[in-house]
């Protein structure tokens, strides 16, 4: 058995009136990945978040639903770091990306947090930003829409008929970015 242990986090912002919203997709897809393992999410003791533990393979897995707000988000992913004793090594974060069109998904190492105040508050919680993204597109806003409106807006019905798809699609890159490395991950997934 390997001692690897991922903790996965899915950015979103809690409550029943942002479930399905652009700026969800990361927890969104988690959810589709931990229903896949056959987990189920309770609450921390030590952290602001939603926790489902589990195996994949050979790795112990921790997916994370942070219950702060986006702009908070670093201080569960912190908190949970120090209690599991995980390195920035073996952080993936799923997150909405305004900048790549809908149902593409982009995988790198560190990178800015182009205005995305839930990777700034994660790399300012941490003191790093060298871990792992799933980028998950969402397009941009149409005409002249504020991108911070665009986000918590509902996906189109159109969207909403591909979104089961795409999820199931991020949930197997998650699966290769574990099990085959963020290279291999990337030349099957990024698009």
């Amino acid at each position: 058995m390997s001692d690897s242990v991922w903790l996965v986090v899915g950015l979103g912002n809690p409550g029943p009136e942002y479930a399905k919203t652009r700026h969800n997709i990361g927890a969104m897809a988690l959810e589709v990945w931990a229903n896949r393992l056959g987990l189920k999410f309770t609450r921390h003791k030590k952290a602001q978040a939603f926790v489902a533990e589990g195996r994949f393979g050979q790795d112990r897995v921790i997916l994370v639903f942070p219950q702060t707000y986006m702009n908070q988000s670093g201080a569960a992913v912190k908190a949970l770091m120090n209690f599991y004793k995980i390195e920035a090594d073996y952080l993936i974060v799923l997150h909405d990306e305004l900048d790549i069109d809908f149902s593409a998904i982009r995988m790198i190492l560190g990178g800015g947090d182009n205005g995305h105040n839930g990777l700034r508050s994660i790399r300012s919680a941490i003191g790093s930003g060298d871990w792992l993204r799933i980028r998950l597109g969402i397009g941009r806003p149409p005409g002249q829409m504020d991108p911070a409106a665009y986000v918590l807006k509902p996906f189109a019905s159109a969207e909403n008929k591909e979104l089961a798809v795409f999820n199931e699609e991020v949930c197997d890159a998650i699966e290769t970015l574990i099990s085959k490395g963020l290279a291999e991950a990337q030349n099957r997934y990024n698009k």
